[in-house]
């Protein structure tokens, strides 16, 4: 059986007229963590919907998990996709540990006479320890922070036990404190976690966790450059894909951008 989790085969999508993405192909295999950057209006976001089974190419094919889009259903092929949007807001007033038992119905709420399993319930503590909110178990999700709303909606996205996380510029809205926590947890989740895939999203390199493996770089609706991410995450590269120059550093695993003009003598 093959590893590829994800397969995209010289996708095109156009809207109205507009291609949105073009020729773009990518091949993601379980345990890498890739990071699809770009400016905005990449097309990263419609990539990732794609991967998310929330979209059709207009050209191309792409395989989740093994299904050709078009040829499955995609709402059972979403249960099984973690997904993890900070945009996303629960439909009723509800707790942390009610948030992430969601996960388990990929539903915005509780479903009415649904009763989780022993093993959910047992499922939806472990991922709150492990994502460092045993002490806001109860809190309401009204009064959370942006970070800790940020590691429930991992957690949540972990209940299904998928073998893809896909996460939407996760760090958005998040002060200093908030991304460090949330970026040591996804760097923990691919440690413990050595048969999860991920994709995340993001146009700057200080959200990116650790862990990343892979990259791709995204322009006007092209691939500019996609690989092991030392081979991508590059200063000529990145210069060019946010068509500006600068400088990339890498220390402890974490990236980093510095203008061009201050590199030394």
């Amino acid at each position: 059986m093959s590893d590829s989790v994800l397969n995209v085969v010289d996708v095109t999508v156009v809207r109205s007229g507009n291609p949105i993405l073009q020729e773009v192909s990518l091949t993601v295999h379980t345990g890498e963590h890739w990071a699809l950057l770009g400016p905005n209006g990449a097309g990263k976001t419609t990539l990732l919907k794609m991967l998310g089974a929330f979209e059709h190419p207009t050209r191309g094919t792409v395989e989740v998990l093994g299904h050709r889009l078009g040829r499955v259903d995609m709402r059972a092929l979403r249960a099984g996709i973690g997904h993890v949007d900070p945009r996303h807001s629960p439909s009723d007033p509800m707790t942390v540990h009610q948030v992430v038992l969601t996960g388990a119905t990929n539903t915005a709420g509780l479903i009415p006479r649904w009763h989780p399993t022993p093993a959910q319930l047992a499922d939806a503590e472990r991922l709150i320890a492990l994502l460092g909110l045993a002490h806001r178990r109860d809190a309401s999700w009204d009064i959370l922070s942006q970070g800790q709303r940020g590691r429930t909606l991992i957690a949540r996205a972990l209940m299904p036990n998928p073998r893809l996380l896909l996460l939407d510029e996760p760090a958005t809205g998040l002060d200093l404190a908030g991304r460090e926590q949330l970026l040591e947890s996804v760097d923990l989740l691919q440690r413990t976690h050595p048969d999860l895939a991920s994709v995340l999203v993001t146009h700057h390199l200080e959200d990116l966790p650790p862990g990343t493996t892979h990259a791709m770089l995204l322009r006007d609706g092209r691939a500019l450059a996609s690989g092991p991410v030392d081979d991508v995450i590059t200063t000529p590269d990145i210069s060019a894909c946010f068509d500006h120059p600068v400088r990339i550093l890498r220390d402890e695993g974490r990236w980093s951008v510095r203008p061009a003009q201050s590199q030394p003598a």
